[in-house]
Formats: C-alpha cells, sequence, structure tokens
C-alpha cells in the first residue's frame, strides 16, 4: 500500500504523538491533523487540579509541537461525520469529503452525563473549556461542592475543591474507584478524603438534580438532601464512536484493534478510543491513561507506516502507568489491578499516607500502587516489565 497522505482524526496526545512519530518514522506526504476543538493539543491532567483552581494560565496546558509538523495541515473546529473505512474517506461537518491513504483515530472519550443535569452549576471536566466553566464557579465565594462518582477525575475535582477552602460532598455507590482497585485500596481513599473534610456519601447515587436558574440540591437515592450550587460528573466516559457508525469497522466499547492497534487496512487506533488484547495480560480493553495515550500514539503511527512497507513493530503489550495527584500526595499505578486476587501491602501503610500495594492474580504480580512512594515504586516498574512471579515480588519486597 502506497501512503502519500495521512488524517489523523482527533488533534489530541495520542493524535499528536502518532503525527510526530509518523514525521520522525521518515513519512514525507501530505499530513492532515483534525479537531473539533479550536484547540491545539493540550494537557488534560491539569484541568481538574491547577486550571480548576485558577493557578495556571490557559497557554500553560498546550502541548509542545515538534518542528517536523510545522508542514501539517491543522483542520480545527472541525468535526468528523463518518467515515467510509473500505476507501479511507472521511466526511466533515464542514461538508469537506477527502480520501486519505492511511487514517489514525485518536477521537478519544466523552463524559458520562446525568438525566436532569443539564442546568447551570452541573459540570463534567473533560476539555480546556470545561475546565474554565468550572474554575469560575469554584470562585463563587458561596460556592459548595457535590462530586457525583468516586472516579479519579472526581477525587481530584474534590481534592482541588477543598484546597480552596468549598465545602465538599462526594455520592458514589461503592468506594471511591473500587472497580479498578478494589475495595481495600478504595476505602484507604475514602478515609484520605474523609481526613481532609469531605463528606462521604457511600452506597447512594443522584436520584435527581433540582435549580430554578442553576443547581440548588441534589436528591439521593435513599432520600436525603445535598444542599450545592455546583457538581461535578464524575461518572466515567464513553468512547467517541458515534461518528464511525456504519464505517465498516467493528465498534464495541471502542475501536477494536487487533494486537497490533490496526482496526482496519490502512486504519489505526490510539488512545482512550482503542480497545486491543494485550497479551501481557490476556486482557482486551481500553485504557484511558495519559501514558497509554503518547505510547500507543506511537506505536499506532509505526503500524501504520508498515502498511507501506516498513518494518511492522508487533503487538503494543505495554505495562500500564498511571497517576492522580491529590492534597499533595501522588497516587501511581503500574500494570493492572483487573480480577486481582489479593492486595498486600509491602511497604509503609495506609494510616501514614504512604505506602506501596501489590496485586496478585493467580500467581503472577500483576499492578503495584504506591502512595507517596515514587522512588520504591519504579523498582515494581521495572519488574512488571518481565511478567515476574508472585514469590520474587514478595521476595523483592523483603
Amino acid at each position: 500500500m502506497k501512503l502519500d497522505s495521512i488524517a489523523i482524526v482527533g488533534a489530541s496526545l495520542a493524535g499528536l504523538n502518532a503525527a510526530e512519530t509518523l514525521r520522525r518514522e521518515g513519512f514525507t506526504g501530505r499530513l492532515v491533523i483534525i479537531g473539533d476543538e479550536q484547540h491545539r493539543p493540550y494537557d488534560r491532567p491539569p484541568l481538574s487540579k491547577e486550571i480548576a483552581r485558577g493557578e495556571w494560565p490557559l497557554e500553560k496546558t498546550t502541548l509542545a509541537v515538534d518542528k517536523l509538523l510545522d508542514d501539517a495541515e491543522w483542520w480545527l473546529g472541525c468535526r468528523a461525520m463518518s467515515l467510509d473505512a473500505a476507501t479511507r474517506t472521511l466526511t466533515l461537518a464542514d461538508g469537506r469529503r477527502e480520501a486519505f491513504d492511511g487514517i489514525v483515530i485518536a477521537t478519544g472519550a466523552a463524559p458520562r452525563h446525568l438525566p436532569g443535569a443539564n442546568m447551570k452549576g452541573v459540570h463534567v471536566v473533560r476539555t480546556l473549556d470545561d475546565a474554565v466553566a468550572l474554575r469560575d464557579d469554584f470562585a463563587r465565594l458561596d460556592c459548595k461542592v457535590v462530586i457525583v462518582g468516586g472516579g479519579f477525575i472526581g477525587q481530584e475535582a474534590a481534592a482541588s475543591a477543598r484546597k480552596l477552602g468549598l465545602p465538599v460532598t462526594m455520592v458514589e455507590m461503592v468506594a471511591p474507584a473500587a472497580h479498578v482497585l478494589g475495595p481495600t485500596i478504595a476505602m484507604v481513599i475514602a478515609d484520605i478524603h474523609r481526613r481532609r473534610g469531605v463528606d462521604m456519601r457511600l452506597g447512594v447515587v443522584a436520584a435527581s438534580f433540582e435549580g430554578i436558574d442553576r443547581l440548588e440540591r441534589l436528591h439521593l437515592t435513599d432520600g436525603s438532601v445535598v444542599e450545592a450550587d455546583v457538581a461535578v460528573l464524575g461518572i466515567g466516559v464513553i468512547p467517541n464512536t458515534g461518528w464511525l457508525e456504519g464505517s465498516g469497522l467493528t465498534l464495541e466499547n471502542g475501536v477494536v484493534c487487533d494486537a497490533t492497534c490496526l482496526a482496519a487496512p490502512g486504519i489505526v487506533a490510539a488512545g482512550d478510543i482503542a480497545r486491543w488484547p494485550n497479551g501481557r495480560y490476556g486482557e482486551f480493553r481500553r485504557v484511558e491513561h495519559w501514558d497509554n495515550a503518547v505510547r500507543q500514539g506511537e506505536h499506532a503511527a509505526k503500524r501504520l507506516l508498515a502498511e507501506g512497507g516498513a518494518p511492522n513493530p508487533g503487538a503494543y503489550a505495554p505495562v500500564p502507568w498511571f497517576w492522580s495527584d491529590q492534597y499533595g500526595l501522588k497516587f501511581q499505578l503500574v500494570g493492572t489491578p483487573v480480577a486481582h486476587d489479593e492486595v498486600r501491602f509491602v511497604f509503609g501503610s495506609p494510616e501514614e499516607e504512604k505506602f506501596i500495594a501489590l496485586y496478585r492474580r493467580d500467581e503472577r504480580l500483576t499492578a503495584a500502587l504506591g502512595l507517596a512512594a515514587t522512588g520504591k515504586l519504579l523498582k515494581y516498574r521495572k519488574m512488571l516489565e518481565n511478567d515476574p512471579s508472585w514469590a520474587e515480588a514478595i521476595a523483592a519486597s523483603a
């Protein structure tokens, strides 16, 4: 297959890294980067923290763009409406319709919303504009905040609000991030928030939002009411695949790819939207982490170039890495805790808010979680690259 033109749909972190990799790997053809926002690619982690708290100017989130992309075409503020995978033809909202030799899909995911929550004061945090709106509401002197959902975005928003001195209530059916990290670590996280003044309402969910001009209160399923004029919804995301319906690609909780990130001939996917089999862990899922967007964007670009005769990079089988900053503490997770059989603390303790916890699945170490223990976690990050046994991991912790 000849690759003279490539379109990257999604001016995101994954899309940017794919674009830069294409140029670094020798692609000299036409390169088009399409984004539905007016902004150049920017960093999302600060949105729920430094931007929401008003500590950073907006331009500080803008990602540096390699000079290799000086000749790239940036089609910003332009939404992709459909794709014909067989001919690799894109149709855009402005009416343009164009075929490319190769396509990178990096359109990410969108926050889940709740019925009846479309009123002033109710926020999601995904885009720069979302974060600006939240920042402006957090600046209200009488602001009372409710966090709906205990995922990491919700946790970070809660920590930001508390740093600003705002009263915060968090509503979650289970303990924060229990579906990912398990109940043991989830309760540790809940206690960290409680110690900093967050009113944790566990075992309940939002029933309805009430307000006239803006949010005034949230009704919960146990009949209780939370007075609040600002709400942050942190109930997960949905991959942005709507525009790909009827494209000919396989869509199932994301764009389904093979182990190399190839979704169809001449088409690859990367970042939050890509669902692929990670042979390292026997998992078939999406990974919604900053580090994965970088690495998968690079890998997908190399795989696309292989369609034109470049070396095939093979399977993409990373050890995932994730972090979250809250209350001056850094959580870091390496590996995957999904379907674990045991969690064991091997350094520090939850009470001192400094620890390493290891995750076992069968007789393998599959993940390590560190809180305020970056140096010690590095050892397990390196160890996980070699798929260690549980016995090896425990011995190394002694």
